[in-house]
């Protein structure tokens, strides 16, 4: 199982400050954004990993994490999505790097509360195949919505006006070799993107896509000013609530 994390696109909503840096280089309280997503997957075993960035920023990517040892990683690759061609389109660049493998793929700008190794360990013992996260938010029109039926996915529609569920689908993905046949398929969207929604509807409706939901929190940090304050605030209570438990056990010990 290899990793691949997407970091391209010009980050316009957080505009001014993504004029001279890539959004997924913001910091999110002690630590730059993609370190977030390269820790979830180290942490999951998965020591291959690819970075897909894209703009004029692209070589700090190099710079701040080289080599990723310090993430435990064996391997660490870079590959550049010109333009913003949509997510589809940068997972279709990491074919050559797939090597046939399964690939886990993370958007370089979510942050999970959970560990996501025991989703990505179940979707290893998945024959063949799609795997998606999802989570209830009190928004879902602005995300890719699961209508749901019998706790089934029946339909996966992407920012639906009248969303059918409150079930998001989350920018996490686990796909077989076959997702690089279905991009090269795919016909650009009204955004002129290939969307990702295509692609896992496509496994539905091969009755080849499971789910599961994730009971902790979840931030898209780079959709507006307000989701990326609300990513720093979860990470600030959680560093926090780590140094009261550490503070705590350390006056039990004395």
């Amino acid at each position: 199982m290899k990793g691949v994390v997407l970091a391209g696109g010009l980050g316009t909503r957080l505009l001014p400050l993504t004029r001279i840096t890539n959004k997924h280089l913001l910091a999110v309280y002690d630590q730059p954004m993609i370190y977030y997503p390269i820790q979830k997957l180290a942490q999951a075993g998965i020591q291959d990993v690819i970075i897909v960035t894209g703009g004029n920023s692209s070589g700090d990517f190099l710079r701040l994490l080289r080599n990723g040892k310090e993430f435990g990683l064996r391997r660490l690759h870079y590959t550049y999505q010109e333009g913003e061609g949509g997510i589809a389109e940068a997972l279709g660049l990491v074919e050559e790097f797939a090597e046939g493998e399964r690939v886990v793929v993370i958007l370089g700008d979510n942050i999970f509360q959970d560990d996501l190794t025991p989703y990505i360990k179940s979707y290893e013992k998945q024959k063949q195949g799609a795997k998606i996260l999802l989570k209830e938010v009190p928004y879902p029109e602005r995300f890719g919505v699961a209508e749901l039926q019998n706790n089934k996915i029946i339909k996966i529609i992407e920012k639906p006006k009248q969303p059918k569920s409150n079930y998001a689908v989350t920018g996490i993905y686990m796909y077989d070799q076959e997702v690089f046949s279905v991009i090269k398929t795919l016909k650009p969207s009204d955004r002129g993107e290939l969307e990702i929604t295509d692609v896992n509807n496509y496994y539905l409706g091969k009755n080849t896509l499971t789910y599961d939901v994730l009971p902790g929190w979840w931030a898209d940090a780079g959709t507006s000013f307000a989701a990326y304050f609300r990513a720093i605030t979860l990470i600030r209570d959680l560093r926090l609530k780590k140094v009261d438990s550490k503070n705590k056990d350390s006056s039990i010990a004395k």
